[in-house]
C-alpha cells in the first residue's frame, strides 16, 4: 500500500501532544531505560515497539475496564487499547526524534461483518537510515495474532478483507485521530466502550 503523509514536513511527526507527553517524567524514566546513544534508529524503533507491544496489556486481553489515553497514563498502568498503546509507542519513539504518525485499518471488530466493525490504531515511523516509512503495530500478540518488527515485509497483528468490507486508511496521520481519542475519553469502562461504542469509520 502506498502511504500518504498527511503533512509534508517530518517535523510535524516528532510534536510532543496531550496524548503524546513525552515530556512526563514517567515517560522519561522509561526512555532512559529503553534507550542508548549507541542505538541505531532501527534498534529503536524494535525496542520500543517490542515494550509497548509486549509489556503493555490490551484492555480486551486481559478483560479490564480501566480506560487510557494519554502515553503517561498507558505507561502507569500499563494496559490501554490500541489507541492508547500507538499513543505511548509514538511518546517513546518522538522522544528520540524518530518521526512517528497515525495509521487506522476498518476491521471487524470480532469474527463475522454481523458483530459490527472498529476503527484499529497502529503506528508508521520514518526510518531515516533507509529513508523510508515503515508500518508497526504494537497491538499486543496473542493465539491467531502475531506482529513483528519488520522493516522489509509488513508484519502486522491484523490482515485487511476487503472483500469483507475491511481497508486500509494509506493516511500517516500526525495526530491521533479525534475519532478514537473522543471514545477514550467519553466512556469510562473499556469493556464497554470495545463492544459497542468503537468507532466503524473514519
Amino acid at each position: 500500500m502506498n502511504m500518504i503523509c498527511e503533512s509534508g514536513k517530518l517535523d510535524d511527526y516528532l510534536l510532543e501532544l496531550n496524548e503524546v507527553n513525552y515530556s512526563n517524567p514517567i515517560i522519561g524514566a522509561k526512555v532512559d531505560d529503553l534507550f542508548n546513544p549507541s542505538q541505531t534508529d532501527i534498534e529503536k524503533a524494535k525496542v520500543a515497539f517490542e515494550f509497548v507491544r509486549d509489556e503493555i496489556s490490551h484492555s480486551w486481553d486481559i478483560q479490564g475496564k480501566r480506560i487510557t489515553c494519554n502515553a503517561s497514563d498507558v505507561l502507569a498502568y500499563k494496559e490501554g487499547i490500541c489507541y492508547a498503546k500507538s499513543n505511548l509507542l509514538a511518546s517513546l519513539l518522538r522522544s528520540q526524534g524518530i518521526p512517528t504518525g497515525f495509521c487506522y485499518q476498518r476491521l471487524m471488530l470480532f469474527d463475522t461483518p454481523e458483530k459490527g466493525y472498529c476503527i484499529h490504531a497502529l503506528n508508521a515511523v520514518f526510518l531515516k537510515s533507509l529513508n523510508k516509512w515503515v508500518r508497526l503495530d504494537a497491538r499486543g500478540n496473542k493465539k491467531g495474532i502475531d506482529a513483528q518488527f519488520s522493516i522489509d515485509e509488513e508484519k502486522l497483528a491484523f490482515p485487511t478483507h476487503e472483500e469483507l468490507d475491511e481497508k486500509e486508511y494509506p493516511l500517516i496521520y500526525v495526530k491521533p485521530h479525534p475519532k478514537t481519542i473522543a471514545v477514550l475519553e467519553e466512556h469510562n469502562d473499556a469493556l464497554e466502550m470495545y463492544k459497542h461504542h468503537l468507532p466503524e469509520s473514519l
